[in-house]
């Protein structure tokens, strides 16, 4: 199985530090008003009055509210990516966690925790395939799979080939799946469906890393 190659939404990358400046404060405008007004009534004039900039500067960047919605995943993405990788450096120069899966999955579902309760507008995006949110026909979580196989593989000391990607996969879409319903049970997420999560990857896992 081959890792899907995604294409990045903006129809033009910033060049300049204030073009960058203004598209940081257009995302963010995004993020608050998902969170605040959700999905379905977001629209690209009530960002771009929330980020206090001309509605040209959002067409500059995007054509519709998906393609600035999808770039607020890839946002989400490179941000989790750096705490995963902070968090994982953290524990290897405590001496502890180096080549344990075990580690390194409780900082993976731990971060994404972090994430959902703190980060604004991701419990609506968080890395994509939600969008648009609700949909039936949600793209499969291959984009934080094949991110977490490149990430981790040499922290397990294993080669990021197809099985490991697809052992990845199914964790994700596993975990994903139970994080959503414990979200819905409580705004802060349901503790007992964590923790059965967490019971679950760790079965899983075991059986193919171990």
């Amino acid at each position: 199985m081959k890792p899907v190659p995604h294409a990045t939404s903006l129809r033009r990358a910033p060049v300049q530090r204030r073009s960058a400046e203004r598209l940081t404060r257009i995302l963010d405008a995004c993020a608050e008003l998902l969170d605040e007004v959700g999905y379905d009534a977001l629209s690209t004039r009530a960002v771009a009055q929330r980020a206090g900039v001309p509605i040209g500067s959002v067409y500059r960047f995007f054509g519709n509210k998906r393609q600035m919605a999808d770039a607020l995943a890839q946002r989400n993405l490179e941000r989790y990516t750096e705490r995963v990788v902070e968090r994982l450096s953290r524990t290897r120069a405590e001496g502890a966690g180096e080549g344990d899966w075990r580690t390194a999955m409780d900082v993976v579902l731990d971060e994404y925790l972090a994430m959902k309760r703190t980060a604004p507008g991701f419990s609506l995006i968080d890395f994509g395939n939600q969008i648009p949110v609700g949909g039936r026909q949600a793209e499969p979580n291959t984009r934080i799979a094949d991110r977490l196989t490149d990430l981790l593989s040499g922290h397990l000391g294993r080669r990021p080939d197809d099985t490991l990607r697809l052992v990845f996969l199914v964790a994700v879409e596993s975990a994903d799946t139970l994080v959503q319903l414990a979200f819905r049970m409580d705004p802060q997420g349901d503790e007992a469906i964590i923790a059965e999560t967490r019971e679950l990857l760790r079965a899983y896992l075991g059986r193919v890393l171990d």
